[in-house]
């Protein structure tokens, strides 16, 4: 049983390990927007000064040989150039989900704030952003619809996510165990049944992948997460129960965000997204809403957010199927033009399939 035991502490530290060097690696390559080449022989020697003595058990040449692998790693990674995509949220987090659906090949870098998401592909820092805006059951995003509302960025795709939890926790848990669960305030509503029928008690955590990892990493008695999938490869959890939320039909639409459109993209999208803002008159935004029905333009969301920098004035953010490029779009919207005092493209993309 000692036997067993520690191996299960090393087992433990191999996942630490694996998560911080993915990290770093992460780190790696956000630098390389930021530098003009991938090589810089001076940071290396930097590296190499501080990492190549004995440290514990750890000789110097043991170490300089690891820091040597990781370095060329960190080299091989940068020259591919790979995209990065923002998303709120820690590893594991739905959002990186939508970030893997979208393109397998980018990189997901996670965000404290949704407002660091939009600063990041602003400040080029980011190559996309991909952020919720509403969801089956809970509705509007309002946090992601605010900043909609005053970006200059381009809605560039969309992604749909089916939401299904899984209870998580760490290996060799025994289900009968579990008295309490952590996840965001969200999660646990959407699982209120399962939990009310196992007699477990619900506590709030800023963020379901957060939940996990804290799970993960801090081992409190008797206690589990309410998670994604994902989550259990990451943090090295077991799943004791798959889609325990109350309702099937749980999906979360996420936007994926860029400093402009791709000119070379030869796709044409077919839904658009706009925002707008009209008089504060009786009928005025009856008129923008009467231009799209009269053009046979079906609209399929229109949220109203408050503008932040004009206090009392409102902005109405609307999305519609068709193209950009349709005659009958281009025209409906230069008659939106004429009732509006502010219209402003997001962007117009494929829309994504259920």
């Amino acid at each position: 049983m000692e036997l067993n035991e520690l191996r299960k502490k090393i087992d433990g530290v191999d996942t630490e390990i694996i998560k911080l060097l993915n990290k770093r690696m992460e780190f790696a390559v956000q630098t390389r927007k930021l530098k003009k080449q991938t090589t810089d022989q001076t940071r290396e020697a930097e590296v190499m000064a501080k990492v190549g003595k004995p440290k514990g058990l750890l000789s110097g040449q043991f170490l300089e040989k690891i820091y040597k692998d990781i370095m060329t790693e960190s080299k091989r990674l940068q020259e591919q150039d790979t995209k990065l995509a923002g998303f709120q949220g820690e590893h594991g987090a739905y959002s990186e989900v939508a970030v893997k659906t979208y393109n397998q090949l980018l990189i997901p870098i996670p965000c404290t704030q949704f407002s660091e998401v939009f600063e990041g592909v602003e400040n080029n820092k980011l190559d996309f952003g991909v952020v919720p805006v509403e969801n089956s059951l809970g509705g509007a995003v309002t946090a992601v619809n605010d900043l909609l509302v005053e970006t200059d960025l381009t809605i560039v795709g969309e992604v749909k996510v089916p939401i299904h939890h899984c209870l998580l926790a760490p290996p060799d848990t025994d289900y009968r165990d579990i008295k309490v669960v952590y996840s965001h305030p969200q999660a646990l509503a959407q699982c209120r049944g399962f939990l009310a029928r196992n007699k477990l008690e619900p506590r709030q955590y800023y963020d379901t992948a957060g939940a996990a990892m804290m799970v993960s990493n801090d081992k409190p008695a008797a206690a589990a997460a309410i998670a994604s999938k994902l989550c259990a490869e990451i943090y090295g959890l077991d799943i004791l129960k798959e889609n325990i939320e109350d309702h099937e039909s749980n999906t979360t639409r996420f936007v994926v965000l860029a400093k402009e459109k791709d000119e070379n993209s030869k796709e044409k999208g077919d839904k658009c997204s706009i925002v707008f803002s009209t008089a504060h008159k009786a009928g005025a935004l009856f008129e923008v809403l009467e231009a799209f029905s009269d053009a046979g333009i079906n609209l399929t969301r229109i949220e109203s957010r408050p503008i932040t920098k004009d206090p009392g004035k409102f902005g109405f953010l609307l999305d519609f199927q068709g193209s950009d490029q349709d005659g009958k779009v281009t025209d409906a919207l230069d008659k939106v033009k004429k009732h509006t005092t502010m219209l402003k493209m997001l962007g117009c993309y494929k829309e994504a399939k259920e």
